[in-house]
C-alpha cells in the first residue's frame, strides 16, 4: 500500500438522491482506511430552497448546516436526513468557499435574490466558527466560478472572481481584492456573452443562447478562457479591459481545465448525434501561447464526466458517468478512470485504465489527497454501488472500496473545507 508523510486525516462526503442522503467521514489512521456515517435526524419536508445547507464536518463529528433563510450557522450530531450539499469552489490560499446556487427551474434564487437572478455565498471558518462572509445576486441558473489574481508572467493582473451565469449568458466580475474596502466581495462589472450573428433575434440581449458553463484562468497567459456552450466556441477575455480578444471554436465540449503550467485548456464533451448507438467522449486541447486548438481526441462508449490533474500534473484523471439513451446508454462503460500523461501535452497519451464501481448518473466527481505537491491518494464515487474507491496516487492501483451510502445515489459531494483535499 503507498503511503504519503501524513499518517492520519480524514474528510467528509455526501452521497444521496435528492430528497435523501447520507453524510459520512472517510479517515485515514496508521495505514487503514474507514468510514463513519452519520446518524440521521427526522427530515425537514422543506421544499429544496428552504432545506438546511451542508457545509462541512467538525472537529466533534458534527455537521454545520446553515439555514436557508436566516443564514445562521449550527451544528448536529445527527442532520436531517434531507440536507441539500451545495456545490463549493474552495480558495484553499485564503481559506473561503464559493457556494454556487443553481436557483429553481428558471434559475432564480427566490430565497436570497427575490427572484432576480441566483446566488452565489461566500464562506470561512472552520466547524463551530463557520460564518457567511457575503452573499452575492447575480445572473440566473448554473454557475461556474473562476479565480484571477497576479502571477510571476502576469504581474498586472488584479485580484478578481469570474462567475459565469448560464441561463442569462452573462460573466460577473467581482472585486477579490481585501485591500480595497469598496470593491471587495462587490459586483464589478457584468458582461453580456451574447453575439447577434448567433442568434436568431440578431441581438445579444440577456437571456441569451450564450449558455457560458466552463471556466479557467491561465496565469501563464494572464487571460480568462470562458466556453459558451451555445456557441460552441472558448471566449478568451482580458481581466484587466475586461474586453473579448477573441473567440476559438471548440465544439462538443461542455467544461474547460487548465494545466497546472498554465500553457493548456482542456476541454471535454461528449458527442451524442454522429451515432444513434455510441457516445463519442471527445478532449480538446487550447494551446493559449498560440491560441489554437492543438489535439483533439475521441474516446468511443465513455462519458467523460470529471476531471482533474494530480498535484504535479504529471497526471490527468477523467471519471466516466452516463448519458444518452436505448442503445447508446447500453454501450456505455460506466465503471473506468482514464488517467492520461500530463508530461506530455499537448499530446493526450492514456496512461491507464482503472476498473472502479459502477456510476450510472450524470455527474461523477473525483477528489485528490494532497500532501505537498503529491497526491498518493486518489478518491472516485460509485453512485450506483453507494461506495468510494481509493486509488494509490502513484501506481493507480485500488487500494480499498468503502460503503458511503445507500446504492443508486444520483449526488455525490466531496467537502473541500480542509486544505489537504481537491478536487471537481
Amino acid at each position: 500500500m503507498a503511503a504519503g508523510s501524513v499518517s492520519k486525516w480524514n474528510f467528509a462526503c455526501y452521497a444521496g438522491d435528492g430528497p435523501q442522503g447520507d453524510v459520512a467521514i472517510v479517515s485515514f489512521d496508521a495505514g487503514q482506511f474507514s468510514v463513519k456515517r452519520l446518524a440521521k435526524g427526522e427530515a425537514t419536508g422543506l421544499d429544496e430552497p428552504y432545506r438546511p445547507l451542508f457545509l462541512a464536518v467538525d472537529k466533534a463529528g458534527r455537521a454545520a448546516l446553515m439555514d436557508p433563510v436566516t443564514k445562521k450557522v449550527s451544528q448536529a450530531a445527527a442532520p436531517p436526513d434531507d440536507v441539500f450539499p451545495v456545490y463549493a469552489y474552495r480558495d484553499a490560499d485564503r481559506g473561503l468557499n464559493w457556494y454556487t446556487n443553481d436557483g429553481d427551474q428558471d434559475g432564480n434564487d427566490l430565497v436570497h435574490c427575490g427572484g432576480e437572478g441566483a446566488s452565489v455565498m461566500v464562506m470561512g471558518g472552520h466547524g463551530a466558527a463557520v460564518e457567511l462572509i457575503a452573499t452575492l445576486c447575480i445572473g440566473r441558473g448554473h454557475h461556474t466560478v473562476t479565480f484571477v489574481g497576479p502571477s510571476p508572467a502576469q504581474p498586472s493582473v488584479p485580484q478578481r472572481v469570474f462567475i459565469c451565469s448560464l441561463n442569462d449568458g452573462t460573466l460577473s466580475v467581482i472585486g477579490y481584492d481585501p485591500a480595497d474596502a469598496k470593491t471587495y466581495l462587490k459586483v464589478l462589472h457584468t458582461l453580456n456573452l451574447g453575439n447577434a450573428a448567433k442568434e436568431k433575434s440578431g441581438t445579444v440581449s440577456v437571456p441569451n443562447n450564450a449558455f457560458p458553463h466552463g471556466m479557467v484562468y491561465s496565469p501563464l497567459s494572464g487571460k480568462v478562457y470562458c466556453l459558451s456552450n451555445g456557441y460552441e466556441y472558448v471566449l478568451v477575455i482580458d481581466p484587466v479591459t475586461l474586453a473579448i480578444e477573441k473567440t476559438i471554436p471548440m465544439p462538443v465540449s461542455s467544461n474547460l481545465l487548465i494545466s497546472v503550467c498554465g500553457r493548456y485548456v482542456i476541454g471535454k464533451g461528449a458527442d451524442r448525434k454522429s451515432n444513434a448507438e455510441h457516445v463519442v467522449g471527445r478532449l480538446s486541447v487550447l494551446d493559449v501561447t498560440t491560441g489554437s486548438i492543438v489535439r483533439v481526441l475521441d474516446v468511443p462508449d465513455v462519458y467523460l464526466s470529471c476531471y482533474r490533474f494530480s498535484a504535479d500534473g504529471a497526471k490527468l484523471y477523467v471519471t466516466s458517468a452516463a448519458t444518452g439513451k436505448g442503445k447508446q446508454k447500453e454501450n456505455l462503460r460506466m465503471d473506468v478512470v482514464q488517467i492520461y500523461d500530463g508530461t506530455r501535452l499537448p499530446e493526450l497519451v492514456l496512461l491507464n485504465e482503472v476498473r472502479v464501481g459502477v456510476a450510472d448518473c450524470g455527474r461523477r466527481p473525483i477528489a485528490f489527497h494532497r500532501e505537498g505537491n503529491a497526491t498518493p491518494y486518489v478518491f472516485v464515487p460509485n453512485h450506483t454501488d453507494g461506495t468510494l474507491t481509493v486509488l494509490d496516487g502513484v501506481k493507480d492501483q485500488v487500494l480499498a472500496t468503502l460503503v458511503v451510502g445507500a446504492p443508486n445515489a444520483s449526488e455525490f459531494s466531496f467537502c473541500y473545507w480542509e486544505t489537504d483535499l481537491y478536487g471537481a
